[in-house]
């Protein structure tokens, strides 16, 4: 972490988590001298973290928050976390969707804020099994009228689960029966053992089922999810074309992702060719 006295507050607890997750714990008095800031903006961090559910505050400093694989925040839940950090990611994910193809959006707040700059892009053709993502389309239809180049909304139906998806044998069904240009998938946990996972044995197989309908899979992911495993796996690292990450991301994580993943892009840092 390198000392600046104008970090926003969201890049400031951004790199206190990180540094949480790395070491396993921090003092107070270590993220003052680091960070160049107050030891009351530091315990005022540390505070907005612990409401956020992710981090645990001890005596002089805090450790992370270790989640049971089983355990599925809400939707409201996620909502509120990474912000910055999922609009960067959902920015740049969505260029990569070309007008007038098919592509899927998984369920997740990260898709959620894909599916916003998506509406951008014209006669697409969008299969979804995530209310939230869905009712982006629809209620933009509705504001925009007879819009020819609106999207053409596909959403499987199945079982709700706590993030506000549809899983289960109706909704498989549905997907197996597909075939997308691109997949846009969100993920509760990304890692070089587990692979991609999620806490909800359902929603496992039927992300395993986008995965296998899909031409090419983008995960849209904020540097979080690098680390964590759910407690079912449906994909192994090899099956993601591209994984769409922040620059939250530390550079162990970076290395780590170069080695095992296909491809993956840093929303908001210039890629090759753009340095060419």
């Amino acid at each position: 972490m390198t000392e600046n006295q104008n970090l926003l507050a969201e890049q400031r607890r951004a790199l206190i988590l990180d540094e949480v997750r790395r070491r396993g714990g921090v003092r107070v008095n270590e993220l003052t001298r680091r960070l160049n800031v107050s030891d009351m903006t530091v315990r005022r961090d540390l505070d907005a973290l612990a409401r956020q559910g992710v981090v645990e505050k001890v005596h002089g400093g805090a450790v992370p928050v270790v989640e049971a694989s089983a355990h599925e925040p809400g939707f409201e839940a996620k909502s509120a976390l990474e912000l910055s950090a999922k609009e960067d990611i959902a920015r740049t994910a969505a260029a990569m969707a070309v007008p007038g193809s098919a592509v899927a959006l998984s369920g997740g707040t990260t898709t959620y804020a894909l599916a916003r700059h998506l509406l951008d892009v014209p006669d697409l053709t969008v299969v979804t099994n995530s209310v939230r993502v869905a009712d982006v389309f629809h209620a933009a239809r509705q504001l925009g009228g007879d819009n020819t180049g609106a999207a053409t909304v596909v959403l499987t139906g199945g079982v709700r689960t706590p993030s506000d998806s549809l899983v289960g044998p109706v909704a498989d069904r549905a997907i197996g029966s597909l075939h997308f240009d691109v997949l846009f998938l969100g993920v509760h946990g990304i890692s070089v053992e587990a692979g991609l996972s999620t806490p909800n044995l359902a929603e496992a197989e039927t992300n395993r089922r986008l995965v296998d309908s899909a031409r090419r899979v983008v995960v849209v992911a904020d540097h979080t999810k690098w680390g964590t495993v759910g407690l079912s796996s449906f994909a192994a690292l090899d099956r993601v074309d591209v994984l769409v990450t922040d620059k939250g991301l530390s550079d162990a994580a970076r290395e780590e992702m170069a080695e095992h993943l296909p491809g993956f892009v840093v929303a908001g840092e210039p890629t090759d060719s753009e340095d060419n």
